[in-house]
């Protein structure tokens, strides 16, 4: 993908069902779980890259003894950072000349021999990249099963009426983000889920020793997860750890964010997407299972794995942006899908080519538009065998050696044009130094055009602002003098905010959105932004349930082929001798190709929960009134 945009962050939860002498005995080593969290993280890593945290609790403990242990990073590696503040301690040791490899010397005394672990990797959509925005973030309390880990891959749109119900609950939480309220929820039903059952147990004659195993052992997940998530409205994978050895992993109703898990008799693994655990555990696609939507995954502290309902499941939404870009390509249906996705794209190319295979070459923006680019070629090759055999077939027979070898011959141009020298998203954090050096990102291949005569087709997973496009890619692509360059996006215009984990909230930042004004601007229709300003004013304060997003109005106006072309000439660079056009994948043909994943707001506006509505609903308002804050 040519653009940075942040995401989706990762999340991956360990829990040992032996004892850690089981692991020292068959794998030589009890940090197989701390290793086993180490390469989901690493393999994961696409998914996060601002910061990094892991949390290890052990359960088996005497009181006085520190259970439960946390190491987070914002530096520049920030998995590295955090396992070589994990390994510190295991250094230390050894230096001192003691026996790390001693099972119950090390769980008495290194912080990182534990059965419990959750790693968290983070790309900020909100906040600064500090180190108390990164999860696993945590709520201690003296009694272990009061005490909260959370981590999670999760944007609400209603964080303001969440922070009002804490309030109205009395409490006072130290940050208005939807971090600190989900985790104040919870621990709030947590508390209650503590003391309902402290009464139980005290009316049942028991003393407060007693209690608490007892507590430990009944405390319900499903219930406290239940009355803390009824009003969110968002799209979330959230995990968490209670001190005293549960653990739980629960999804969004509407499937919004990934959670894949795989059990045996020795482990429980969680993570965000599932060819990494099936790389880090060794096992088959079919092995590794989907949470799903509006469920929670339960480990206890005694081992026991099940799944429950937390929130009745509504239509699948899953975001189909995993499919085009985000998730990792090594998922068996992803790399299909994506596949899919460019040989959909294939009759909408050859007609702008018009039919011309002598004089086109055909090439992709590094890295990972390049499953998309392997099946627009399928697509290609395929248009190609029909038209040699029609051209054999015509000749009744009649046809020369030399005739036949040219119609055989002819194969699409293929050559690698774009380059990438430098990654930038591991540097750039903000918008004007991206601006500032994106130029320089991307080198070509020279010498493979013809001159003036050839018309370069390169495809992209999409185009989302078009800074880098018209900044570096189009301008060094135009150094080689092609006719005519054509980029191809494998994903639809994306038109509207996301508000659910990708970092695309402000409209004015979209390119489509941008064409589509333009085009009202062209066609003296500035009419239309008037009035829909007012529709979204006069329901600015109106209940989330009861907004409508009018700004699909501003789109209706034109068919997808006029903004696309707009959106052309807004991209194509000062100075550019060659002709740019841009093709977009359809809504149709994204559905067809990823029909399991139906989320597409940020392309339909077609919102899952009603507080995407009222996030495009302010977005435009800000967009109109020149605020660039983030819509929720």
């Amino acid at each position: 993908m040519s653009e940075l945009i942040k995401h989706e962050c990762g999340v991956a939860l360990i829990r040992l069902r032996k004892p850690l002498e089981y692991y020292q005995e068959k794998y030589g080593t009890w940090q197989y779980g701390i290793n086993k969290l180490y390469l989901l993280m690493e393999k994961q890593h696409n998914r996060g890259q601002d910061g990094a945290g892991v949390v290890c609790v052990k359960l088996s403990l005497n009181p006085g003894q520190e259970y439960i242990n946390r190491d987070r990073s914002v530096e520049q590696n920030p998995i590295k950072d955090v396992f070589d503040k994990v390994a510190k301690s295991l250094k230390k040791a050894s230096k001192r000349g003691e026996n790390v490899n001693d099972v119950s010397w090390a769980y008495e005394n290194l912080p990182y021999a534990g059965e419990l672990y959750l790693g968290h990797l983070r790309y900020g959509t909100f906040g600064r990249n500090s180190i108390e925005f990164v999860h696993p973030v945590m709520r201690q309390n003296n009694w272990k099963s009061r005490t909260l880990v959370l981590a999670g891959n999760f944007n609400l749109t209603n964080t303001d009426e969440l922070f009002q119900k804490l309030i109205e609950l009395g409490q006072h939480p130290k940050n208005y983000t939807d971090t600190v309220t989900v985790l104040e929820k919870v621990g709030h039903f947590l508390d209650e889920e503590n003391q309902l059952r402290f009464r139980q147990y005290k009316n049942e004659g028991y003393s407060n020793r007693e209690i608490s195993p007892l507590i430990e052992k009944n405390l319900d997940i499903q219930n406290i997860l239940e009355n803390a998530s009824k009003d969110w409205d968002g799209g979330y994978t959230i995990a968490g750890l209670v001190g005293h050895g549960d653990a739980f992993v629960t999804r969004d109703p509407w499937g919004i964010r990934p959670a894949h898990y795989y059990v045996d008799d020795e482990i429980v693994v969680v993570a965000s997407e599932r060819p990494v655990i099936q790389t880090v555990m060794d096992v088959r696609g079919d092995q590794v299972k989907q949470i799903n939507p509006g469920e929670v995954l339960i480990i206890k502290k005694d081992g026991d794995v099940s799944t429950q309902m937390v929130r009745v499941p509504h239509k699948r939404r899953s975001c189909s942006f995993e499919r085009i870009y985000f998730s990792r390509g090594s998922d068996k249906d992803i790399y299909r899908e994506r596949q899919q996705l460019g040989r959909l794209l294939a009759p909408a190319i050859l007609k702008s080519i018009d039919y011309d295979m002598t004089n086109t070459v055909f090439s992709y923006i590094p890295n990972t538009s390049e499953t998309a680019f392997y099946g627009l070629m399928q697509g290609i090759r395929g248009h190609l065998l029909e038209w040699k055999k029609k051209q054999i077939r015509s000749r009744n027979g009649n046809i020369t050696e030399q005739e036949l070898e040219e119609i055989i011959s002819l194969e699409p141009r293929v050559e690698k044009i774009a380059i990438k020298d430098v990654k930038l998203r591991t540097f750039i954090s903000d918008d004007a130094s991206r601006e500032d050096l994106v130029a320089h990102v991307y080198d070509v291949t020279y010498g493979v055009i013809h001159e003036n005569e050839d018309t370069l087709v390169i495809i992209d997973d999409s185009i989302v602002r078009g800074t880098t496009l018209k900044k570096s890619i189009l301008k060094i692509l135009d150094r080689l003098k092609p006719k005519k360059i054509i980029v191809v996006s494998s994903a639809p215009q994306i038109r509207y905010p996301d508000c659910y984990g990708i970092d695309m909230a402000v409209l004015g930042k979209f390119i489509a959105f941008n064409a589509a004004i333009g085009l009202l601007k062209d066609h003296g229709k500035e009419k239309v932004i008037e009035t829909v300003y007012k529709k979204c004013k006069a329901q600015q304060n109106l209940p989330k349930e009861e907004i409508v997003n009018y700004v699909r109005e501003i789109y209706n106006q034109f068919i997808p082929e006029q903004i696309s072309s707009k959106i052309a000439e807004l991209l194509k660079p000062e100075g550019c001798s060659a002709e740019v056009d841009i093709v977009y994948q359809s809504i149709e043909n994204l559905h067809k190709a990823c029909p399991n994943d139906t989320g597409d707001w940020y392309f339909t506006g077609d919102y899952p929960t009603p507080g995407g509505n009222k996030v495009v609903n302010t977005a435009f308002i800000n967009y109109v009134e020149g605020i660039e804050d983030r819509a929720y």
